[in-house]
């Protein structure tokens, strides 16, 4: 081979490298952030949010058909795309003392108070459930569960009334522990439940101390 062909293919692989470059960087920066999860059946408040609304979240329609999640997708609508990064780290079990009363459906305030607008009081769009029914988290990241504890609000409770805190909830489930998987279901049962109620999931994930606070709003029929 001679040097003036060794010389042109060499151009031609730098000139390939080189026009490839811009792709790759525009691929890697697109590329989604880590995913985590939520419980998507009964539908949490921003995923249910961000599923019936996120593709049309700036209609003004939302205000009149569904008044809650309007009030969260003006407040903050990093809160409703990311309906699957509602979590803290370090909790170390101490649910209680880590979320105050009023602030469970946003975990505390966390992320910097981005989920405030889920503890708001009112009447979100709400999920029929019978007392006997099955939760589903949808988890891209695969993180697996130490554990998941299921309360219900205690009949008498209303939701779009009062602000949710401990002493109005009733654990009616702890699960054991769940491999890792993208889709995990389990049931519970709350006897003695009619109307309106809360469903809030404590999700504890396994790879590590990072714990998923989860309000669903249901209707027991």
């Amino acid at each position: 081979m001679n040097s003036t062909t060794t010389t042109s293919r060499n151009w031609i692989a730098r000139a390939f490298v080189l026009a490839s470059a811009p792709l790759l960087a525009l691929t890697t920066m697109s590329a989604p952030a880590a995913a985590h999860g939520s419980i998507i059946d009964p539908a949490t408040r921003n995923y249910g949010c961000w599923e019936r609304w996120g593709s049309d979240h700036l209609n003004p329609d939302m205000a009149q058909e569904d008044p809650m999640c309007w009030q969260a997708w003006q407040d903050n609508p990093n809160a409703m795309w990311n309906w699957n990064g509602l979590y803290r780290d370090n909790v170390g079990g101490d649910h209680r003392g880590q979320i105050p009363d009023g602030t469970l459906c946003s975990g505390g305030n966390t992320e910097g108070g981005r989920y405030d607008s889920l503890d708001a009081v009112g009447p979100w769009k709400t999920t029929d459930i019978g007392t006997d029914f099955t939760l589903h988290l949808y988890d891209q990241a695969s993180h697996g569960a130490d554990y998941f504890q299921v309360y219900v609000t205690k009949q008498g409770f209303d939701p779009t009334t009062q602000p949710l805190g401990w002493d109005d909830l009733e654990l009616v489930e702890q699960t054991g522990s769940y491999p890792p998987a993208q889709n995990i279901t389990f049931d519970a049962s709350a006897p003695g439940r009619s109307g309106r109620h809360i469903v809030f999931t404590i999700w504890q994930a396994s790879h590590m101390d990072q714990v998923y606070y989860l309000c669903s709003d249901v209707n027991f029929v």
